[in-house]
């Protein structure tokens, strides 16, 4: 198949070589012309705007960072809707805030391209092995249609309701991240600071009712003091104010969030922004004194 693939960030770029490798025929746009140059030379057709990348493709895939970049690659100037033809198929991979989806999706049915929310959650190493969980969101035949491609990229997807529903199951998934790596983090500073070895720690509950893939994935990292992103800080921060302001809108409370985002932004401030969201054990060592990490 044809497929218009816009964005080749960290995410991006994995999900866009197992396409590949899957067969599809890829017309790449980013505006890092290396990331693109990356993917020209793993077979993929290089293209120098969104409109470009969306001629002439039945299905196109966007993973970009928020809410703007979205609606500016789709709906702006040179964007998606420019070179769609109508019948198209716009999978929007990016995490936004739900509403914007809506919003965007009504812009695409007056130009008769239809659309689905899809964000994704696995970080980096399950976009490179192509297991990522994928929510999505819109018209359930054309959600129907897609999948076989989706699955390309992930071991699951899961129809979660109307446009919009995938990012509001996405800030649900990133609420418990965050909230889950913050109670790694302030645990294991707790058992460091008692002279037990973090290590061993992690070796005694990681098969009880505290272990969880985050565990498993971020304690490690916290224990190296190997901070390298597969998600970073400065994401993160984006995801919860999404869903702060998503549940402000709607009367939901969420004062754990809210609470955890603002050590995101402490980190954020010390410089941070850019490490793997892990780096939480970064502000228990400024609050505690103590590291994780030998």
């Amino acid at each position: 198949m044809k497929i218009g693939f816009i964005g080749l960030g960290i995410m991006g770029k994995p999900m866009a070589k197992n396409l590949l490798k899957a067969g599809h025929e890829l017309f790449v746009y980013d505006m890092n012309k290396e990331n693109v140059k990356n993917l020209a030379e793993a077979g993929a057709k290089e293209t120098f705007s969104s409109a470009e990348a969306a001629s002439g493709c039945p299905l196109v895939i966007t993973m970009l960072p928020n809410s703007p970049h979205v609606k500016a690659v789709v709906c702006g100037e040179n964007g998606v809707l420019d070179g769609a033809k109508p019948g198209t198929v716009l999978v929007d991979m990016s995490s936004i805030a739900p509403l914007a989806s809506q919003e965007i999706e009504k812009t695409c049915a007056a130009k008769e391209v239809k659309m689905i929310d899809a964000p994704v959650s696995g970080g980096e190493p399950k976009a490179i092995d192509g297991s990522l969980a994928i929510m999505a969101g819109g018209d359930k035949s054309v959600f129907e249609a897609v999948k076989p491609v989706l699955l390309q990229m992930g071991s699951t997807a899961v129809y979660c309701g109307t446009i919009g529903a995938g990012n509001s199951t996405k800030l649900a998934n990133q609420i418990i991240v965050g909230l889950n790596i913050a109670a790694v983090a302030e645990a294991f500073t707790l058992v460091k600071k008692t002279g037990v070895d973090p290590q061993l720690v992690f070796e005694a509950i990681r098969a009880g009712l505290a272990g969880s893939t985050v565990l498993n994935a971020k304690a490690p990292m916290m224990i190296e003091g190997n901070f390298k992103p597969g998600f970073r800080i400065d994401l993160h921060i984006k995801d919860l104010a999404n869903a702060l302001d998503t549940g402000h809108g709607v009367g939901a409370p969420l004062p754990l969030t809210a609470m955890v985002r603002e050590m995101m932004e402490t980190l954020r401030a010390d410089g941070f922004g850019q490490d793997d969201h892990s780096a939480l054990a970064k502000y228990y060592a400024k609050v505690s004194g103590v590291s994780i990490a030998p």
